[in-house]
């Protein structure tokens, strides 16, 4: 039998929490019910996160961390706000379905009301990302000059809102085969006329 590592239990435990937060909400979900689910001790909770909300804050910025670190890479790797933008639609609809747990997280959970001091997720460092790479996008000349925020919306909004249905079981399809369709659709509202 493996022993876990720190880092392992930690990451069980976010894991775990993650799964029972999306199916239970994070309300009806205690510290012991991540105790029992993800087979550590009570005290290694206590002591890794303090309670249920530094493990909600620690799952919260465990996820907002790889959402930055994939709109980094997809600016790192593509070139203009076309290419980027179209990846980034690419990434949120792969996640849609094959973690929806983690999107369902990200973008329905009411952080605030738990982690009053965290800033919104729309707020939080991958969104800010999202903006420089339209604002970029503005200063070399790619797309019309528009409030950064409001052109951000307009190309990635629809996008959020198909994942909403997605996760909602409103849109039954798989997303991945809708992101040409729903990006071409987003950059008609910024293009240069």
């Amino acid at each position: 039998m493996k022993t876990l590592t720190t880092k392992d239990r930690q990451r069980q435990v976010l894991d775990t929490a993650l799964v029972l937060f999306y199916n239970s909400g994070y309300f009806n979900t205690s510290v012991h019910d991540i105790q029992r689910a993800a087979d550590v001790s009570i005290g290694s909770i206590y002591h890794h996160f303090g309670n249920k909300q530094g493990v909600a804050r620690a799952l919260y910025h465990d996820l907002a961390g790889r959402m930055t670190d994939a709109v980094f890479r997809i600016m790192e790797e593509n070139a203009g706000l076309y290419q980027r933008g179209r990846a980034f639609v690419d990434h949120l609809f792969a996640m849609a379905e094959t973690a929806p747990a983690a999107m369902h997280y990200i973008l329905y959970a009411r952080h605030r009301e738990f982690m009053p001091g965290e800033k919104s997720i729309c707020s939080s460092k991958p969104f800010e990302g999202v903006q420089q790479m339209v604002g970029q996008a503005m200063d070399q000349g790619e797309i019309r000059k528009l409030n950064p925020v409001i052109a951000s919306a307009a190309l990635f909004g629809g996008a959020i809102r198909l994942i909403h249905l997605r996760l909602d079981g409103v849109f039954e399809s798989p997303l991945p085969g809708y992101a040409a369709e729903t990006w071409q659709c987003a950059w008609r509202c910024v293009a240069l006329p």
